[in-house]
């Protein structure tokens, strides 16, 4: 409650010394300005990235810098004590409580505002320096125009955080690169004819289709009703997309959706199981959407000693249980969310 109460006093205090380059924990700014703002910096020329990455920025905060750059706008002793107690209240681990001599704990609410208070010297410095940069809490990206100056200045700025801020960085993920390999709040950068554009990072690519593969685990997801598992699918898909909307992914999304409404076909037929049951089933999926398939080919279907991943990918199946079908919705069930459709309807 105390740190909440500091919080609420410091943050807007503050608002006015911060930086306009500055986007994390700060009221109606988000990643999505972030990458607004890098993006203009690509298509301004500014086509070398200096990718910082602090270690440990949270775990190596000098208490002492820290308080002696709050006290330039806070002439208030009672309220540095308060600050100063709550940096080296500790951390209790197994049990035992262990001391903190540097560090800002993380989880509370004062922890952003100091976090930003602390790296708002940074911003000043490359402000000074005319550089070109954006920064979200300990990620900072600076945009220079040639490989030459990106050397120079990451070499500098490195020294400058080691000496004046007693700030690490490191070595081996510090880097110079071009952006359509670097790697910013999850977002990379492509070129076409009409300028640098950001997409989804490769990597972010790959976790959001192994929580998909969780979900959909054929083993537990049978072992639910199916209306269970289309929320979880549905959180996972519209939160991942209003994120990474502003990005282009069309493709992918495409790519996705064909692969993620196969495994939930599978999980449907897991769930029927008995081949009657599946007989019965698809023939009435056939008369709901009067999709007028005979009756020899739904019942080669639901009789065939094929696995339920080659059935899944034949024509009858696709057809009866398709986008449409699966985003119908039930009194038992919300409709499954068309990631492609969803994305487009959210960029229009």
């Amino acid at each position: 409650m105390i740190q909440q109460a500091i919080a609420q006093v410091l943050s807007p205090g503050y608002e006015r010394y911060f930086s306009e380059f500055s986007y994390g924990f700060r009221p109606n700014r988000d990643c999505h300005g972030a990458i607004a703002r890098a993006l203009e910096y690509l298509n301004e020329g500014y086509e070398w990235v200096i990718d910082l990455d602090i270690e440990k920025y949270f775990d190596t905060v000098n208490h002492d810098k820290l308080v002696s750059i709050l006290r330039e706008h806070i002439n208030d002793a009672p309220t540095l004590h308060l600050i100063r107690s709550f940096l080296k209240a500790g951390v209790m681990e197994n049990g035992l409580a262990s001391p903190t001599t540097e560090g800002v704990p993380q989880g509370g609410p004062l922890s952003p505002v100091l976090s930003n208070v602390y790296l708002d010297k940074l911003d000043k410095e490359l402000e000074m320096r005319g550089l070109h940069f954006v920064r979200y809490a300990d990620d900072c990206n600076i945009f220079v125009k040639s490989e030459m100056a990106a050397d120079r200045v990451m070499a500098s700025v490195t020294s400058w955080l080691e000496r004046k801020l007693k700030l690490k960085v490191s070595a081996t993920k510090t880097k110079v690169v071009r952006p359509t390999k670097s790697n910013f709040l999850g977002f990379t950068f492509w070129k076409d004819s009409k300028g640098w554009k950001a997409k989804p990072a490769d990597d972010r690519k790959v976790k959001f289709m192994q929580k998909t593969r969780e979900i959909l685990c054929r083993k537990r997801a049978a072992a639910r009703p199916i209306g269970v598992t289309f929320v979880k699918l549905n959180q996972l898909m519209r939160g991942w997309i209003n994120y990474f909307g502003i990005g282009s992914m069309k493709g992918f999304l495409n790519e996705y959706g064909q692969w993620m409404r196969h495994k939930v076909r599978v999980v449907i037929l897991k769930q029927w199981k008995k081949p009657k049951t599946v007989y019965r089933n698809l023939q009435k999926l056939n008369i709901f959407g009067n999709c007028n398939l005979n009756d020899e080919a739904i019942f080669k279907v639901a009789n065939s000693r094929m696995g339920l991943y080659r059935r899944c990918a034949g024509d009858v199946v696709n057809y009866l249980l398709s986008p449409k079908v699966l985003g119908y919705k039930t009194k038992d069930r919300p409709g499954l969310v068309d990631p492609l459709a969803y994305y487009l309807a959210r960029s229009t």
